[in-house]
């Protein structure tokens, strides 16, 4: 006779009892963050097959060089596989959870179980006898971290693929040598699997990384500024008459190339057709191999368009680091280099160019590579004392705002100020979590390491209003640590908001 079997809650269970029960029970029941992705196994029992047939593609290519090793070796004559099929049975996803980090990428860790029942067998054909091989019983238990990074503005949107185990896999199978069990040997078995264990987590446990490129970085990746272009506009000769009087009021614009910020100008020389300026300017360099410093001599006008007297290109590859070069160059009508022979004459300009790397950049570019700090994190960390004076480049990405909103309306954007000057993000429209990923640079003659900047988020209704503008709150961040660390990427608080959070970005690279 059947009997109703006995239900009693977890919690009136003795220890011994849940020992016998928690292999049994699910990851995600006992880690709470760990999330159920049944819909993800349906997914990978449905493309098993298909999986499988690619996977062992994947591993006949492989291991083809790796036999080829060893014929001619030991009498081998040669090694094949006779059958390779993971079988029927798919992995199965215990758990997953996704991990938030400041910086640009997606984490994800996952627990997985195989218990297979693939049909694995090589054949050795050593002087004239084969020797079958079969493996058997094979179980795996892996906790991998996958990562992707860093996020990118272009399809699928990440540039690799990064791979860790959190901690040592278990893998546990058999082997039948030609019909024997050659794990049944006293010994044997547990020294394969330590083995097992500890190449694999020699080459895979975190820290340890298997990274696989999606992407190529030098095409998606943002690019970084690598160092600073002085630039001396000195002067300019014989210019074209453009005035009436048979003067000009020349002025020089200097941009370079895949640089989206205003170009610098000169001051205005009036009814000079020889200026001398001995302006000096500092732009920043991302790309010295591709960049192009880009000068053009204007006539200004009191009415209408300024009149372009000339322009000349200097590419920034042909720059020595820390070397000082001047460049008397004749003046151009345009790009077009090839003009014909019997050209008008627009003058010259004369000018005087430095390109100096910030200090972690100077090794790419030959330059001096003295060592002042140490390595934490890939951060260099710095004392007051070795706090290096001298020019840098402050460089602050407002990346987003989470829970900001406002009493009438909530269309934010972020007030940036930095020694007395104003610098503002776009206006997201009707949204709590803006995400502006705005950066602004400021060129500073000495490290600021006892100045603060100030973020206030705003926002602003579109229509006519008496109150067309509120403050969601704000935070002031200490310059101390970024100067010493080279790097800061937090959330902060906002003051004067319930639950607003700012996240932000600080650089401070030095030359």
């Amino acid at each position: 006779m059947l009997q109703d079997p006995v239900v009693r809650p977890i919690s009136e269970l003795g220890p011994n009892s849940l020992q016998e029960l928690l292999p049994e029970i699910p990851l995600w029941v006992k880690t709470p963050d760990y999330e159920r992705v049944d819909w993800l196994n349906k997914f990978l029992l449905d493309m098993w097959p298909f999986l499988d047939t690619a996977i062992c593609k994947i591993i006949r290519s492989t291991t083809q060089p790796i036999f080829a090793e060893y014929i001619g070796k030991y009498q081998i004559k040669a090694i094949d596989f006779d059958e390779l099929s993971l079988g029927t049975l798919p992995p199965t996803v215990c758990g997953m959870k996704v991990l938030e980090t400041n910086e640009k990428e997606l984490v994800m860790e996952q627990v997985i179980k195989w218990a297979g029942n693939p049909n694995i067998v090589v054949s050795l054909y050593v002087s004239s006898l084969k020797i079958t091989i079969q493996l058997v019983d094979l179980q795996i238990f892996a906790a991998p971290r996958i990562t992707l990074r860093p996020l990118v503005p272009t399809f699928p949107c990440f540039a690799n693929i990064v791979v860790s185990l959190m901690e040592k896999p278990h893998v546990d199978f058999g082997m039948n040598v030609s019909g024997g069990d050659i794990m049944s040997i006293p010994g044997l078995y547990r020294f394969v699997q330590e083995t097992i264990k500890k190449q694999v987590a020699n080459l895979y446990l975190w820290p340890q990384t298997l990274e696989i490129p999606i992407l190529d970085e030098s095409t998606v990746a943002i690019k970084k500024p690598v160092g600073i272009l002085h630039v001396n506009v000195v002067r300019a000769q014989k210019l074209l008459k453009m005035d009436l009087l048979g003067t000009s009021d020349p002025y020089v614009k200097l941009s370079l190339t895949g640089d989206k910020l205003p170009a610098k100008k000169t001051t205005v020389k009036r009814k000079n057709l020889n200026p001398e300026w001995n302006e000096k300017f500092k732009i920043v360099v991302k790309d010295p191999q591709s960049q192009v410093l880009q000068l053009q001599v204007y006539d200004w006008d009191k009415v209408g368009g300024h009149d372009k007297l000339g322009m000349q290109l200097v590419p920034l590859k042909v720059l020595n680091p820390y070397e000082n070069k001047e460049f008397i160059l004749d003046l151009l009508k345009d790009t077009n280099l090839n003009e014909t022979p019997h050209k008008k004459p627009r003058g010259k300009i004369v000018v005087d160019l430095t390109f100096v790397p910030f200090k972690e950049d100077s090794n790419k570019f030959g330059g001096p590579s003295e060592g002042y700090s140490r390595k934490e994190s890939g951060i260099d960390i710095v004392s007051d004392d070795e706090v290096q004076e001298g020019a840098g480049l402050l460089s602050i990405v407002i990346q987003e705002a989470e829970e900001v909103e406002g009493d009438h309306h909530n269309n934010p954007f972020a007030v940036l100020t930095f020694r007395g000057e104003k610098k503002r993000t776009k206006t997201m429209k009707k949204t709590r979590h803006p995400r502006w990923n705005e950066e602004f640079q400021f060129m500073l003659e000495e490290p600021p390491l006892h100045e603060k900047i100030h973020i206030e988020v705003m926002s602003k209704r579109k229509n006519f209003s008496f109150l067309p503008k509120e403050s969601l709150g704000h935070v002031e961040i200490n310059l101390r640590d970024v100067v010493h660390n080279g790097r800061i990427n937090d959330k902060y608080h906002l003051i004067n908001s319930r639950n607003g959070v700012m996240h932000v970005e600080i650089r401070w690279k030095v030359v």
